[in-house]
């Protein structure tokens, strides 16, 4: 498992895994506008060249945001969340973030444990956030 920067190039495929891992993806062009608004860095993982998780997080100031966060179903449950969000954890830090902040959907536990695990707290919830009306939930870290 190689672990790397995002580069303009893997776009697209990221693009393809968020159809294929969410209900709500982020499109290409999301993908491109957050990749080029230089407040954002992108790690993933790959395998003989097949990206297997992503993630990416935007610093600005003293706070950061967990952006997104995929990993493929056949791909789960055997850590490469957790070394993204170590990555996207680490650049924050790096860049002067304090915190980390990040949403996720109420429905989801696996990504819920994960964050749990990983010393991440409830703050509140955000009511009806997702396209489907689906509530989140917002999670905070202090970045030593």
């Amino acid at each position: 498992m190689n672990g790397r920067p995002w580069q303009y190039a893997d776009l697209s495929s990221i693009a393809a895994l968020e159809r294929e891992c969410f209900s709500d993806p982020w499109s290409h062009r999301m993908l491109a506008e957050s990749f080029l608004s230089g407040k954002f860095f992108g790690s993933l993982l790959e395998e003989e060249g097949v990206v297997t998780a992503y993630g990416g997080v935007s610093v600005a100031g003293d706070g950061a945001e967990v952006q997104l966060i995929g990993v493929p179903e056949m791909y789960r449950r055997c850590g490469r969340g957790s070394k993204i969000l170590e990555d996207l954890e680490a650049h924050a830090r790096a860049g002067g973030a304090r915190r980390i902040f990040l949403e996720v959907r109420v429905s989801n536990s696996p990504a819920l444990l994960l964050y749990l695990m990983r010393g991440y707290r409830g703050l509140c919830a955000r009511t009806r956030y997702y396209a489907d009306g689906e509530d989140a939930i917002v999670m905070m870290k202090e970045l030593p």
